[in-house]
């Protein structure tokens, strides 16, 4: 099994894992807890409407490491900014969030980043 492979299944597995990015200023690693999103056959980053530390990092430096139960990747992060490709992505997280609120308010205030597998 490829490591790719690998990695999609224990994505598949786990909803919360850590991610390192590498700090905007500080130029320091940074290690956090987030929820892994799937959507379009594919797997996100995002949360509620706010400003984030975590994307603000990954707008300054794409690259960064995905841990999951096993695994250290090292993977890419794709900031999405095109209204219709959020609005597409988020019409299929938003919903099965009962605690969400408004899909509007994600698709305008929510980071969203695609987790490019390298």
């Amino acid at each position: 099994m490829s490591v790719t492979d690998e990695a999609r299944q224990a994505l598949d597995r786990q909803r919360t894992v850590d991610i390192t990015t590498i700090g905007r200023r500080s130029g320091q690693p940074k290690r956090m807890e987030i929820w892994r999103y799937r959507a379009a056959g594919r797997y996100w980053l995002t949360g509620s409407p706010g400003a984030r530390d975590w994307y603000a990092n990954l707008l300054a430096h794409p690259a960064f490491t995905l841990h999951l139960t096993g695994l250290d990747l090292p993977v890419r992060g794709r900031a999405v900014t095109d209204p219709a490709e959020r609005a597409r992505v988020f019409g299929e997280i938003v919903p099965t969030l009962d605690w969400a609120g408004s899909l509007e308010s994600w698709i305008a205030g929510s980071p969203l980043v695609e987790i490019e597998l390298t």
